[in-house]
C-alpha cells in the first residue's frame, strides 16, 4: 500500500490536485485561460508509466496488453472493444483512460457544456472534430432518415502520435463534437469537466457526418465559403457496434 507521501508525490496525483482546484462548482465555466493553461501543462508531463501502461511497442494486442486483462489468440483479437478505465469520476470532473486496439473508433459525439482536456499516452490516433456554426442553420430533411440536420464548421481533422501537446476543447468551441480513429493501438487520458450528466443536460449524443453540399442551398453556399470546411451533422442512436469494456487501473493510487 503506497504511503500518503508516494502518492503526493505522483505525476498522477498532483494532476488530480489540480483539478480539484481548477474545477469547482463556484469556477467559471470554462475556468480561465491561466488555469487550463497551467493543468494543460501539468497533463502533459504525464506519461504512460505515469498511469501503469507498460510496454507500448509489444505485438499489437487490440487495446488489452497493457492492462493485462486478457490473452487472446491472433483472430479474437481483432474482435476486441475499446478499454475504459476509470482513474476519477467525481461531480466536478471525470479522469480516465481509453485504450484503443488499431482501426477502433469512438464515433462523431458531443461534449454539451464541457471542457475536455485530452493526451495521447502512445500511439497514433486520427482526430476529427467540428464546432456547431452560430447562429444555428438548421435544415429539415424530407425522405430520409434524419428529419433535421445542423450545420458545423471542421476545426480539426489530424493525426496526433505521441509524444504531443494536450489538446483542450471548450464548451462551444475547440472542437466540441469529435470522433477518434486508432491508427494504431493507442491509448487517450480524458480530463472531463463536469463530467456528462443527463439530469443537468449533459447527454452525449452521437451524429453522423455529411458534405455541405449534400443538403446546402445557395444562401448557404454564398456565406460559409470553403465548403470542404462544413458539414451538416445528424443526431443518430447510439451505435450499436460501440462497446467499451472496463480494465482496471493499475498505476499509482491517488488520493481523494
Amino acid at each position: 500500500m503506497a504511503s500518503k507521501k508516494d502518492n503526493s508525490s505522483s505525476a498522477i496525483q498532483a494532476l488530480y490536485d489540480l483539478c480539484t482546484e481548477t474545477f469547482t462548482p463556484s469556477a467559471a465555466s470554462p475556468p480561465s485561460p491561466p488555469a487550463l493553461h497551467k493543468l494543460s501543462s501539468l497533463l502533459d508531463d504525464i506519461g504512460p508509466a505515469d498511469v501503469g501502461l507498460s510496454d507500448t511497442s509489444k505485438e499489437d494486442d487490440r487495446g488489452h496488453g497493457p492492462f493485462g486483462i486478457f490473452s487472446f489468440n491472433r483472430v479474437d483479437r481483432w474482435a476486441q472493444p475499446l478499454t475504459y478505465v476509470d482513474i476519477h469520476e467525481g461531480r466536478n470532473f471525470t479522469m480516465c483512460i481509453f485504450c484503443f486496439p488499431t482501426s477502433s473508433v469512438i464515433p462523431l459525439h458531443d461534449h454539451p457544456g464541457m471542457t475536455v482536456l485530452s493526451k495521447v499516452l502512445y500511439g497514433s490516433l486520427h482526430v476529427k472534430a467540428y464546432d456547431w456554426v452560430e447562429p444555428a442553420r438548421i435544415r429539415k430533411i424530407q425522405g430520409t432518415e434524419h428529419s433535421t440536420v445542423r450545420l458545423a464548421k471542421l476545426v480539426v481533422d489530424k493525426v496526433l502520435t505521441a509524444p504531443c501537446s494536450p489538446s483542450i476543447l471548450y464548451p462551444r468551441s475547440g472542437g466540441n463534437l469529435h470522433c477518434f480513429t486508432a491508427i494504431t493501438p493507442c491509448a487517450v487520458l480524458d480530463i472531463l469537466a463536469p463530467p456528462y450528466d443527463e439530469a443537468a443536460g449533459r447527454r452525449c449524443s452521437y451524429y453522423s457526418d455529411y458534405s455541405s453540399s449534400s443538403f446546402s442551398t445557395e444562401d448557404d453556399r454564398s456565406g460559409i465559403g470553403n465548403e470542404e470546411e462544413y458539414a451538416w451533422l445528424a443526431e443518430i442512436d447510439t451505435p450499436d457496434d460501440l462497446y467499451m469494456r472496463p480494465g482496471t487501473y493499475t498505476g499509482p493510487p491517488v488520493e481523494k
